[in-house]
């Protein structure tokens, strides 16, 4: 009997201790995974505020890079629009000086009644002079052909003018400022001839002809362009191959004009080549024709971003083309 009690007793003893060993197994391995759980989630917290400062770090420099871009835009936009203004002083001052010129020589055989008006007309071409100096600086020469940059020593003068919708709605008033001052650039041409973009004449009658140089010539022009509209297709490629393919010649300087605010053609390689090839260089290397180009930031202000592409494309084309055959392209700021 007692030793049945003792081995009941040793049972006992054993499974307690067994217990008591898995219990503990147990409670180690609970508190493992309540120490490594409570660790991760402060290691993440870490890991987060350290992102944290970076990204706001990073979006700080860009915010501090997009300021400085805009400072420098302006800066650009004003020295830009103050160059164009200079340039269009320049070609006024030029006219204005040339007709002085031109009044002195008539009165240069006339009776000495008129000598007051000799001395007035001579005080004024001097500080025609003296203005054009100031813009231009000491070193610049009276016989110099550049106006603002642009080359004046074409005897004929042909305009492109872009005719579309975008143009003719929200830019003609600029066009017509600007083809007035090209003008005045040029007192006294052999020819002049206006297109549109598509090859059109302004006047069916001069068609592949030179429209004659005269005062009241300019102003029928100029009193046209305020109601011409002809259809366009916003490209100024059919007009400039047309204008050099009709009107090129070896023994005529002629510049040519372009007005526009897009081009909605194909490859500008292929236009550039095809320009090439129209326009041959004379036995100097020069292109007979001159191709300058004025963009109009039509697109730019006006249209949604989808549509800004083809004004981008015909600055890219325009000015490949005037730096390839010696003209210069003008990029307004505003075509208001």
């Amino acid at each position: 009997m007692s030793n049945s009690r003792k081995r009941d007793r040793q049972g006992d003893d054993f499974n307690v201790s067994f217990l008591d060993v898995i219990c503990c197994g147990f409670g180690a391995i609970v508190l493992l995974l309540m120490i490594t759980k409570s660790s991760l989630p402060g290691a993440l917290e870490v890991s987060d505020v350290q992102q944290q400062g970076q990204l706001k770090r990073l979006q700080q420099e860009l915010f501090e890079i997009r300021g400085e871009t805009r400072i420098l835009n302006r800066e650009l936009t004003a020295k830009t629009e103050q160059l164009d203004d200079e340039a269009l002083r320049l070609a006024i001052l030029k006219s204005r000086r040339q007709q002085l010129q031109s009044e002195l020589t008539e009165l240069a055989n006339a009776s000495a009644a008129d000598d007051k008006i000799r001395a007035r007309l001579q005080l004024a071409l001097q500080d025609l002079n003296e203005e054009m100096e100031r813009l231009l600086g000491r070193s610049h020469s009276a016989k110099n052909s550049l106006v603002g940059g642009i080359p004046v020593d074409s005897e004929y003068i042909i305009f492109i003018i872009d005719t579309s919708g975008s143009m003719f709605n929200y830019a003609w008033p600029r066009v017509m400022d600007e083809l007035i001052a090209t003008l005045n650039i040029y007192p006294k041409v052999k020819g002049i001839q206006v297109m549109n973009d598509m090859g059109n004449y302004m006047f069916s009658s001069y068609r592949g002809q030179w429209i004659p140089d005269s005062p009241s010539r300019r102003k029928a022009i100029i009193k046209r362009l305020r109601t011409w509209n002809p259809f366009s297709n916003s490209s100024p490629v059919e007009g400039i191959q047309g204008a050099i393919r009709r009107y090129y010649a070896h023994d005529k300087k002629i510049s040519l004009y372009v007005f526009g605010d897009d081009f909605s053609g194909g490859s500008i390689r292929r236009v550039i080549k095809t320009v090439e090839r129209l326009n041959a260089s004379d036995n100097k290397g020069e292109r007979r024709v001159r191709i300058h180009a004025v963009g109009f930031p039509v697109l730019l202000a006006e249209a949604n971003p989808a549509e800004q592409q083809s004004a981008y494309r015909f600055a890219a084309l325009m000015r490949e083309l005037s730096y390839q055959n010696g003209g210069t392209f003008v990029g307004l700021n505003d075509y208001r």
